[in-house]
């Protein structure tokens, strides 16, 4: 039995949320002790619980000490994935997008599609958007050979949740290309996506936008915003997101949810100020990108390569994971990071 603390590196939820997946993919029984063991609330959150459970549901597997505030679970994985239809419901504002990317891998090895229906919240701090997954992290995979689309049903946020997204993806037959991403194609197009839900009157998708306009225009940048004012959520919220991209195809982007007392100026100029720091520092990835496509590179057939804005604790956790459970071999120059993968296919 796979057997791992999670209190090592970041002792976040996604030690919890990868190792799982692995276990469901490499039919391995898993043992997680220490659970979140760094955080004020530490155990297994509800959405936490929900990725657990739907990993579990994906593969017929059997679980121990799965609920909320549990510090130590065993998953044992049951069949290989099969596909289908599924929905869950986190019942809270909990991140519907971590669940998705949960599920994800496990679907991209299952025996036919999949369509996932998720309800919860998708634009919240620490956690990744549902605009970043679309326009960032789906096509960085696409290149490896995942098919996958998300589409918003409806937004959520925090505190009520009850936003719904959906995910779709196609199974592959063979193991996932490597990917390189050594260096970005100048010249770079801006564009964003600003969003506000129940909140027309004080124009705030229009005030996030133009504050970012702004803040982009003072370094020679300008940028094409879709404004989006939404009367569908179940509470008022708001969420900014802008990309990059270069002349291949490599993206990059910045986001974040709207808050009390958080104004919409300030959202703007914290998200354009995040990606222009992870493109002065010379990174061919975002600073959630880097962290996010470790799973996949360790799976794949061949090295993958792409500088990374920092070595983040988030990236640090992911690299000794695949390490510890996959045998996937790394190695950082600089701010360059390979990973060589082991070449993972559906028996």
């Amino acid at each position: 039995m796979w057997a791992i603390d999670g209190s090592q590196k970041s002792g976040s939820g996604t030690i919890v949320r990868t190792a799982v997946a692995l276990s469901a993919l490499l039919g391995e029984p898993l043992c997680i002790n220490n659970i979140r063991a760094k955080r004020d609330n530490p155990g297994l959150r509800p959405q936490h619980l929900k990725a657990v459970e739907a990993v579990a549901a994906l593969t017929q597997a059997k679980t121990e000490g799965a609920r909320v505030g549990s510090r130590e679970i065993s998953f044992l994985p049951g069949k290989k994935p099969s596909g289908g239809e599924f929905f869950w419901d986190i019942g809270t504002a909990g991140s519907t997008t971590m669940l998705a990317l949960t599920v994800l891998p496990v679907a991209v090895f299952a025996k036919k599609p999949s369509v996932f229906r998720i309800r919860g919240g998708l634009f919240q701090d620490f956690a990744p958007s549902a605009f970043h997954t679309q326009e960032v992290l789906l096509p960085a995979l696409r290149a490896m050979g995942i098919r996958a689309e998300l589409r918003i049903i409806r937004p959520g946020y925090v505190p009520k949740g009850g936003g719904e997204i959906e995910l779709q993806v196609e199974p592959i037959n063979g193991p996932l290309s490597p990917l390189r991403r050594e260096a970005l194609h100048a010249p770079l197009r801006f564009w964003g996506i600003s969003l506000a839900s129940h909140l027309k009157e004080r124009k705030v998708a229009e005030r996030m936008a133009a504050r970012c306009k702004e803040e982009l225009a003072k370094q020679g940048i300008s940028a094409e915003f879709r404004i989006l004012n939404d009367e569908t959520s179940i509470q008022p919220g708001a969420a900014l997101a802008l990309f990059a991209g270069d002349q291949k195809g490599t993206r990059l982007g910045a986001d974040q949810a709207g808050a009390p007392g958080r104004p919409a100026e300030k959202i703007a100029e914290f998200v354009a100020q995040s990606l222009l720091e992870d493109l002065e520092s010379g990174a061919t990835v975002d600073r959630h990108l880097a962290d996010q496509l470790i799973l996949y590179a360790a799976l794949a057939s061949g090295e993958t390569v792409y500088v990374i804005p920092s070595f983040t604790d988030h990236v640090e956790a992911n690299l000794w994971l695949v390490e510890t459970l996959l045998g996937a071999k790394w190695e950082l120059q600089g701010k360059t990071l390979w990973i060589k993968g082991i070449g993972y296919a559906r028996g």
